[in-house]
């Protein structure tokens, strides 16, 4: 097991994870869209227990982006950490690019393609489909995956 660190972009908020995360794609909805800033999010599951912060906590901040949603981000600089679902609070879904350790696993599906920027063009051979991914190909822990 690798242990990983990670931070936000001004380096207040730290955390490390104490166990492996779990398998991740890229989601192109309009709302991890917009959570990101960018063409589509890569979140990555792990045990709320795994999950230690090491410092900021108090700049830690918590919206509701939809009912029962809740994204963590940094409330100095903005970065977004994690986010988990009111239903399974033990399971976060960790933001990949706060990761500060190198991580080598790689995207299993992109999901929601059906609502992805107009300008992203996908060039990859990753399987797309316009929902969620079945779980035979992509397993989204603490997701409102069906």
């Amino acid at each position: 097991m690798n242990m990983h660190r990670g931070s936000c972009l001004c380096g207040n908020v730290r955390y490390e994870l104490r166990g492996e995360l779990g398998e991740f794609g890229y989601c192109h909805c309009k709302s991890c869209r917009k959570a990101s800033g960018s063409s589509h999010a890569a979140n990555a599951p792990i045990d709320r227990t795994d999950f230690l912060l090491v410092s900021g906590g108090d700049s830690l901040r918590e919206f509701e982006s939809s009912p029962g949603k809740l994204r963590a981000f940094c409330s100095r600089c903005g970065s977004p950490i994690y986010a988990y679902l009111a239903a399974s609070p033990e399971v976060l879904r960790i933001r990949l690019g706060s990761l500060d350790t190198e991580f080598t696993k790689q995207p299993r599906a992109h999901t929601f393609v059906a609502d992805k920027a107009a300008w992203e063009p996908i060039k990859d051979d990753i399987p797309q489909f316009p929902e969620w991914a079945p779980k035979t190909v992509l397993i989204q822990r603490g997701s409102r995956q069906a």
